[in-house]
């Protein structure tokens, strides 16, 4: 699935082991979101995310 989290993440200086840290999430999970090899993730998933970047679900997923 297309994302900007790794975009996101470049610009705030943040890694996988820091949203797998604050959210909870596994880093497999967040992993395969970074090199956009998730097909369907779970909203739940991506609104973690996008409340730890504080940054919308539409930016998230633009």
């Amino acid at each position: 699935m297309k994302n900007s989290l790794r975009i996101i993440l470049a610009k705030q200086k943040k890694t996988v082991s820091d949203v797998h840290k604050a959210t909870g999430l596994s880093k497999n999970t967040v992993t395969a979101l970074y090199y956009e090899r998730s097909d369907n993730p779970y909203l739940k998933t991506l609104l973690k995310i996008a409340d730890y970047l504080d940054v919308s679900l539409d930016e998230l997923l633009a």
